[in-house]
């Protein structure tokens, strides 16, 4: 007898074994045998019909299935205060695996009405009879099968509790899970809206960042519209708006974070989106955006793409759209250097930056490389320019003053600055790139009034920039300013000081670098001084990027809303410090897909971005 004479055992449905054509197979045996309630197929009282088969009775079950499945108690069931001491597990009915998946949001019902929120974080098939599947028949049977028995098998789901929700309406509210769901109890899909953000703390009102969804797939609800959205805290009443807890947007090249950070931003500027500011009245927020790619200014125009219809279901979810009319895009002149401006129809206003600013900020001419002696000579060597020339000194004056030999002889004989270390510094100061400082444009301390306005979005462009330090001349000068304002019990700006101001920062690892050198951490210092203040001051820090591992760590901690979209980096992915179940997706998450972890607003979350930006972007 050799193996293939097995094969003829293998006469149940569909299994693919060869049958006699003169013993016919006897009527239901397959599923008789495992005892199959669903096959509609039951003994006959009266011994039999003919052929010595069993007679079947058109019967259906009474009722009908209600959920997935039922909490099981076979492998235990335990809730605990630890999470790898809770023993949660369901089995799913055959005719629901196959819309089962990771992350699923489920509801358990307690005999009392209370209900606990959970979500799917393992699935498993176990085995339901005492047979061994692994062997050379079994696996030879199921190799000339068409389909897979599935009733041949336990589907478990390995279940995460959330918190528990109790109440309806306007007052369901949750709380931790502290107690254990009954055995047998059923397992439904979580389908209402208001039960999965009162199960997951998404509040019901706030800035869009985009619709609830699991492996890609949007979470549907019975409500209408059946999707889920997910909103960032906006409202003093439920404690600091989260804008001003600052944001970062983390993203590859490709991964839509550009698009998804105009989506954003336009909803901080909806008309009716206001903040109290220190005297009492309501004013709206002011967005000041480095763009080194040219383009956010673009969010002046409407996007010709965006479809009436996909504007009408905007409007009905409340999400803002369409281009923004009180957008400028403020351009910095430098020498041999022409911002073309052709992606836009934002208004246009040229500024320089004064080289007064480097007497408050004096890394700004610092280059790099000082040590610790250099840096201290450098301000000595600024205050004294600035006490003999004024604010109206410029940047050429100051090179024209460092080369008096008078002056490095008398701070050398003072003891004051060694005459080494002046020239060091002199260096420095010569290595900075020319045409930034001093231009024939309007300073941007005299236009306070136009690069922040209540309601308005300024855009400083650095696209048309020569060298990367020349941009960072800008962005950090600016940027500075702003932050100098709101910081200071006596600012320059009252305009400044008194508006609701959030400064996002394109290509932030570029600019809030952790670095060795002085400059490099009196930067950091003030930026991270800014992030700690912010809620106060309100003042909000929104940073774009596709090398967070590179931002500051000083900087990085103050950040509570962080919006991860597709990296391929592990460094990058490692430093946004988000959950190990959500991390595991970000290299496989499609374009617009991201995973937002804001603590102080939801539970971590995946969403689907909006698929069309609501202004112009692109070509």
């Amino acid at each position: 007898m050799t193996l293939e004479d097995f094969t003829e055992f293998g006469g149940d449905e569909g299994d693919g074994g060869d049958t006699d054509a003169a013993d016919p197979p006897a009527a239901g045996r397959g599923d008789a045998e495992r005892g199959d309630s669903e096959s509609g197929d039951t003994a006959s009282s009266d011994g039999g019909a003919a052929g010595g088969g069993f007679a079947a009775y058109d019967v259906e079950p009474a009722g009908e299935d209600a959920g997935l499945g039922v909490v099981s108690v076979s492998q235990g069931l335990r809730v605990a205060e630890e999470e790898d001491e809770t023993t949660l597990r369901a089995f799913v009915t055959t005719g629901n695996r196959e819309s089962v998946r990771l992350g699923k949001y489920l509801l358990i019902p307690y005999p009392d009405g209370e209900r606990l929120f959970c979500r799917i974080t393992g699935l498993e098939y176990a085995q339901e009879f005492r047979s061994d599947d692994a062997t050379e028949i079994h696996a030879r049977r199921q190799m000339r099968r068409d389909d897979f028995a599935e009733r041949d098998y336990k589907f478990m789901a390995e279940l995460e509790p959330m918190s528990v929700v109790y109440g309806s309406g306007d007052d369901m509210k949750r709380r931790m899970t502290d107690r254990v769901p009954k055995p047998g109890a059923v397992v439904e899909e979580a389908s209402d809206d208001a039960e999965i953000k009162t199960g997951l703390k998404i509040p019901e009102d706030g800035v869009f960042l985009g619709h609830l969804s699991v492996g890609g797939e949007k979470v549907r609800t019975a409500a209408e519209p059946p999707t889920v959205d997910y909103r960032v805290k906006d409202d003093y009443a439920d404690g600091d708006p989260l804008a001003f807890r600052h944001t970062l947007v983390a993203g590859g090249t490709g991964s839509g974070k550009t698009h998804a950070s105009k989506n954003v931003l336009r909803q901080y500027l909806d008309s009716d989106r206001t903040y109290p500011t220190g005297d009492g009245r309501e004013s709206r927020m002011a967005v000041v955006q480095f763009d080194p790619q040219d383009e956010y200014a673009q969010m002046h125009d409407d996007n010709p793409d965006l479809g009436a219809d996909f504007a009408r279901r905007l409007d009905r979810e409340g999400i803002a759209h369409g281009g923004h009319d009180d957008t400028v895009a403020l351009v910095p002149r430098a020498a041999n250097a022409t911002y073309p401006g052709e992606g836009h129809r934002a208004e246009r206003v040229e500024f320089t930056i004064p080289f007064s600013l480097a007497r408050d900020m004096p890394w700004l001419v610092a280059g790099s490389g000082l040590n610790e002696n250099q840096y201290p000579a450098l301000l000595t060597l600024l205050n004294r320019f600035f006490r003999d020339y004024g604010d109206d000194g410029t940047y050429s004056q100051f090179l024209s003053y460092l080369d008096d030999p008078a002056l490095k002889e008398e701070l050398d004989e003072s003891g004051r600055v060694h005459e080494a270390t002046f020239d060091a510094v002199k260096r420095r100061v010569r290595g900075v790139p020319g045409g930034v400082f001093d231009q024939d444009a309007k300073p941007i301390t005299e236009l306070d009034h136009t690069l922040v306005r209540p309601g308005g979005l300024s855009v400083i462009p650095t696209y048309h920039l020569p060298t990367s330090r020349q941009k960072e001349i800008v962005v950090l000068a600016v940027a500075g300013l702003l932050v100098d304002d709101k910081l200071s019990n006596d600012p320059d700006s009252d305009r400044i000081e008194e508006t609701p101001l959030l400064i996002g920062m394109d290509e932030a690892h570029n600019f809030l670098a952790d670095a060795d050198t002085v400059q490099a951490r009196k930067v950091v210092q003030k930026f991270t001084e800014a992030a700690k203040q912010g809620r106060k001051e309100r003042l909000g820090l929104f940073l774009i990027t596709q090398d967070p591992q590179d931002v500051a760590e000083s900087v990085f901690k103050q950040v509570n809303t962080k919006i991860v979209l597709n990296l391929g980096d592990e460094d990058a992915i490692s430093s946004v410090n988000i959950p190990a179940n959500l991390a595991g997706k970000v290299p496989y998450m499609e374009k617009g897909q991201m995973v937002v972890y804001s603590p102080d607003n939801s539970e971590p979350v995946e969403l689907i971005g909006l698929s069309e930006c609501v202004t112009r972007h692109g070509e």
